[in-house]
């Protein structure tokens, strides 16, 4: 398929535009390289940041505050970054401070635990940059504002329930997660309304949907642009960015890299052929400052420059192998896999089941992913590897018929109509899978059970906490609940039952969303066993000159997880035969060691 390059012209964008996808697809780089384009375009341009891990501030150059801040070099340009995490902290207090002295602390800190998952952190920042659209005052010294990281559909509905607020927090009994935040957002309903109303505008808001020509980044931003298109948010544009294409015909990585590439297009074809696309070509380098934001919009890419250092000494990395080893040795227990989506954690969960079995022992495989074609393949492949597969939706769909029965049971219509939403949420999806994983994690008592996406640290945390407040207050009796469930925190934290294996890619996003993870789970108790560092280009053999760069740019990642993030490391290279059924998949686990990384 062919597509035109991003261009960003100045006289085709709106006054709102808004950057999502996935992490590590290249949100804040386009953004960032847009903004400019319309400020030497003329346009007095605010650039902001809502994302969580955005390296705006090292793409840019300086430190940013949540207030605007004028970019050196770049006349008319100014940005700032809201910190979800910083707004997230001062809505719980805000919340929460009133009750301090009337509640026992045990019930505040499980209130606090309660509004510490992501759809509050992402309401806060909501809360923060709604005044940037809904309040027209705040905006008004600029022609344009770009969003890096837009409001997902789920926020957006929350807030285009505004007026039904009041009812339903007066009648609800339930302690729904979500909706906790919004009690101390109620002021603002009018402002949230226009927001909603500008979102929707197509003369004023577009939404630019950044992707990787990779199926699992594709298919999430299908379903990102049909989400959002139900709420009327319509004037949406695809950038497909990293596009490859090699001009050498002998190098075979380079050749199926480009082929994954198109044949991931082809298939999202009926989902690009309903918007306007354009692509950007994969960069050699990371992109920062303004030499680089510019070279986003030029036809001929630059392979020399940059802090590139020819000659490099690993550290002592070691391959799957190394951890398979010490896996095998305790003969039972758990296995997850954790990390951002497109990482390929379901790839690496599989590799590692496939490679126990071969060792002789019992195993089960199970995944929450709906698109695990790698784990269903397995099934009846391997003697003593079995294959089961979670549904979150099932599971999801039973948890809020559930709810729906009985806390919304005598509700009026505008009250139900918010507890549907909330139990829209990802938290709720979260909070209906628990159990599953709950059972799946009590069979790692005789064999091992391998689990590709596990539950955050927050669900965990939450879980904790809320039966530490219903303990004090005698409200739930322990009984009530599934042994498996009791016992789950129990085995999770214990280091000789489960070993979590945090997943990236050598890459800015990735690695330093494993790191925010990684303390999350440290806040639960629980220690990850490892990191593995996936499709990595470290001594691929590559002759393409963009890889051989790309290989490069690897580096201070490979480091920084090496020498301050991780006990222990496996790499995985990226390899030319895909890795799908169980030959491809042994072959992850016997890459050549580079020995095993452990401090």
């Amino acid at each position: 398929m062919s597509f035109p390059t991003f261009a960003a012209s100045p006289s085709d964008w709106t006054r709102y535009l808004f950057f999502t996808g996935k992490g590590g697809v290249g949100k804040t780089s386009l953004s960032c390289a847009t903004a400019l384009r319309l400020a030497e375009g003329g346009r007095r341009v605010l650039l902001v940041s809502t994302d969580p891990a955005s390296n705006l501030d090292e793409v840019l150059g300086l430190t940013l505050s949540n207030s605007p801040t004028a970019i050196p070099g770049m006349d008319g340009l100014s940005a700032l970054n809201i910190d979800p995490e910083e707004a997230a902290r001062v809505y719980r207090e805000r919340v929460i401070g009133p009750m301090r002295g009337i509640l026992p602390e045990a019930a505040l800190r499980s209130m606090e635990e309660g509004l510490s998952g992501s759809c509050t952190v992402e309401i806060a920042a909501f809360d923060e940059f709604t005044g940037l659209i809904g309040n027209p005052s705040t905006g008004e010294n600029f022609d344009h504002i770009v969003f890096d990281t837009a409001p997902t559909g789920h926020t957006l509905r929350l807030m285009s329930l505004a007026k039904a607020w009041d009812h339903f927090l007066d009648e609800n009994t339930s302690g729904a997660s979500c909706l906790g935040p919004l009690a101390g957002l109620q002021k603002q309903k009018s402002i949230y309304e226009a927001t909603v109303k500008t979102l929707a505008d197509k003369s004023l808001t577009t939404l630019v949907l950044v992707t990787r020509p990779q199926i699992a980044s594709l298919r999430e931003a299908e379903r990102t642009s049909l989400e959002l298109r139900e709420l009327g948010v319509g004037n949406q544009t695809v950038v497909v960015n990293g596009l490859f294409q090699t001009r050498l015909t002998d190098d075979a990585l380079a050749s199926e890299m480009q082929r994954r590439g198109e044949e991931a297009l082809e298939r999202a074809a009926g989902f690009l052929s309903t918007l306007p696309v354009t692509t950007v070509g994969l960069r050699p380098r990371n992109i920062l400052g303004v030499a680089g934001l510019r070279s986003i919009f030029e036809d001929t890419i630059d392979l020399e420059g940059g802090e590139i250092h020819e000659s490099w000494t690993p550290p002592d990395f070691g391959g799957l192998e190394n951890f398979i080893e010490e896996l095998s040795a305790s003969r039972h227990g758990v296995i997850m896999t954790m990390g951002k989506g497109g990482v390929g954690k379901t790839t690496i969960a599989a590799s590692i089941a496939v490679a126990l079995a071969e060792r002789g022992h019992a195993v089960h495989l199970s995944t929450t992913d709906p698109a695990a074609h790698v784990a269903e393949a397995l099934a009846g492949e391997l003697p003593g590897l079995t294959v089961g597969r979670i549904d979150p939706i099932a599971e999801t769909e039973a948890y809020r018929q559930h709810v729906l029965a009985t806390a919304g049971a005598t509700m009026d219509e505008a009250s139900r109509a918010l507890l549907e939403e909330d139990l829209r949420s990802p938290c709720t999806e979260e909070i209906a899978v628990f159990r599953a994983f709950a059972r799946e994690v009590a069979q790692g008592t005789d064999k091992f059970v391998v689990l590709d996406t596990a539950p955050t640290g927050h669900t965990l945390l939450l879980l904790d906490a809320t039966e530490s407040y219903q303990r004090e207050l005698n409200r739930q009796a322990r009984s009530t609940q599934p042994e498996e469930v009791l016992r789950l925190l129990e085995r999770l934290r214990d280091p000789e039952f489960t070993r979590i294996l945090l997943v990236t890619l050598p890459e800015a996003t990735p690695v330093h969303e494993a790191a925010a993870l990684q303390e999350d789970l440290r806040r639960a108790q629980i220690e990850p066993f490892g990191w593995i560092i996936n499709q990595s280009l470290l001594e691929s053999g590559a002759s393409d000159p963009l890889l051989r760069r790309r290989e490069q740019t690897e580096h201070r990642y490979l480091q920084e997880v090496a020498n301050h993030l991780a006990n222990r490391v496996a790499l995985v290279r990226w390899q030319i035969a895909e890795p799908v059924g169980v030959a491809a998949l042994l072959a992850l686990t016997r890459q050549a060691d580079l020995a095993l990384q452990s401090h």
